[in-house]
């Protein structure tokens, strides 16, 4: 879903690849991911930031990671501060920026002041769409891989948006929070789980919300689902599932689409779960993760890696830069997930080998089950003889977003739409988020964790309570009250 398109650096070398993005991501993918040194067995704790992790407990069960001392307060609950009009930012112009700036610009009370690409040509395409929208020009900024910095610095900035790489993630999100702007970043929100803390921290001390923008969220059959949960019509929830299982293999091998190739170059680092948050974020939403439960644990396990080299050799000439490559990612990773209450979440990933789209996306209690792809429903009292029901017969269930946006612009059925409407308006009438750091945290760490549990063998790796307790008090999250007035 969130296929950023990268931007090319000044250095890349005669095969089209960026020495420095080589070496940042080389360098995530060895000791600097943070998690300690797995490939023996253990479990990876919540320690200081940087530090190896502690030893493993003896059952999923016991007692939690400990969590380093909070540097700030939580922003748990915490209000943007309200405005007439959002000034946005905007870091990265590829495939998802070009097309985000669109729906930024299709709202009220949004203005899009500042844009950031090294690709010339990209931001000033993109700074056409803001002057043709009656704005006034935005500023540009495109000296290098580091301008996004003085973007981040400017004075009239509300709210900076990254549609980077990877790679960029972290650094783009920590100096925007360091620059005093609330920041949205698109999936994962960072690699390292040193990192994940940071940015934690960082969201405590300056008081600006670091936020996951996970579109799938609210999708209209994953926010009905939400609901329904939240009225009980599943029952006491059991368990669910989540999923990206895309085929992208073309894409990846694509010269044009994702350009270093960043994302392919992935696969020749991690084994883990590369993009969990397209199907956890659903799930641990109508689970109340982080808002009464929280995950504790995830084991996972991978397949060989052998679907982008058959791709490879029967799709790519001889010499072609991919040739030197080394697929070491799991072609499908499929990790379970247990939360403190006792239930379970499954996650799965896969873009290598061929395969119809699918998120998954499943939730079954003591009263039935739901299951997209495609969607179907068994509710008691309503269905019997094991017979599957209607989920259109719900549509009464529908989110107030969705009855309020019936037919919303933009791609991916609409769900971009109607998470940026969702956010500004909370930004201009000073509401709390519907979700925060700890969920971006939270939704991330699988990236890490599922590497060294695959490396341990499927050994469980801890996953670590970055509400720092406060995960006990149930609060509001994505299924929100439409605000009066």
């Amino acid at each position: 879903m969130h296929d950023e398109h990268a931007t090319p650096e000044p250095d890349e070398n005669p095969e089209g690849y960026s020495r420095r993005s080589v070496l940042r991501t080389a360098g995530a993918a060895g000791a600097g991911l943070g998690i300690g040194a797995l490939a023996g067995g253990g479990t990876a704790h919540a320690a200081e930031p940087g530090t190896a992790a502690e030893a493993a407990p003896g059952a999923a069960g016991e007692s939690e990671a400990a969590a380093p001392a909070a540097k700030g307060r939580t922003m748990i609950g915490v209000p943007f501060e309200g405005r007439g009009t959002v000034r946005v930012g905007i870091i990265g112009l590829g495939n998802r920026g070009n097309g985000m700036i669109d729906l930024f610009l299709a709202l009220d009370g949004v203005r899009v002041v500042a844009l950031c690409d090294p690709v010339k040509d990209k931001t000033a395409s993109a700074a056409a769409k803001v002057v043709a929208a009656g704005q006034p020009a935005p500023a540009t900024y495109t000296k290098g891989d580091h301008d996004f910095v003085g973007l981040c610095e400017r004075g009239d900035l509300d709210f900076v948006y990254v549609a980077t790489p990877w790679d960029w993630h972290f650094e783009m999100a920590k100096t925007a929070m360091l620059s005093g702007k609330h920041v949205g970043v698109e999936c994962p929100i960072a690699m390292r789980l040193d990192q994940l803390w940071e940015l934690v921290d960082l969201s405590e001390r300056t008081r600006r919300h670091c936020m996951q923008l996970e579109n799938c969220c609210y999708g209209r059959n994953e926010m009905r689902v939400l609901r329904m949960a939240h009225a009980g019509k599943f029952g006491r929830l059991l368990h669910g599932a989540g999923a990206y299982n895309h085929d992208l293999r073309g894409l990846m091998f694509d010269p044009d689409y994702y350009e270093g190739p960043w994302r392919r170059l992935w696969h020749t680092r991690l084994r883990g779960d590369l993009y969990p948050n397209h199907g956890f974020g659903p799930v641990a939403n109508y689970m109340d993760v982080n808002r009464g439960d929280r995950v504790t644990h995830v084991s996972s396990f991978g397949t060989p890696s052998l679907g982008l080299a058959e791709y490879r050799a029967a799709n790519m000439p001889p010499g072609d830069p991919s040739w030197k490559e080394t697929y070491i990612e799991s072609d499908r990773t499929i990790s379970l997930v247990q939360t403190a209450k006792g239930r379970v979440i499954r996650l799965e990933h896969d873009v290598s080998t061929p395969h119809p789209y699918s998120r998954i996306n499943s939730l079954g209690g003591t009263k039935g089950v739901f299951e997209d792809y495609p969607e179907r429903i068994y509710l008691e009292p309503d269905h019997t003889d094991d017979a599957w029901g209607d989920f259109g017969a719900y549509a009464d269930w529908d989110h107030w977003l969705w009855k309020e946006h019936s037919n919303p612009p933009g791609g991916h059925g609409g769900m971009d739409y109607i998470m940026l409407f969702r956010l500004m308006q909370c930004m201009r009438l000073g509401l709390v988020p519907d979700f925060d750091v700890y969920d971006a945290a939270t939704w991330t760490a699988p990236v890490p964790l599922s590497h060294a549990s695959i490396k341990a063998h499927g050994a469980p790796q801890t996953i670590p309570d970055f509400t720092r307790g406060l995960w006990k008090k149930e609060r509001s999250g994505v299924d929100s009250q439409k605000p009066q007035g």
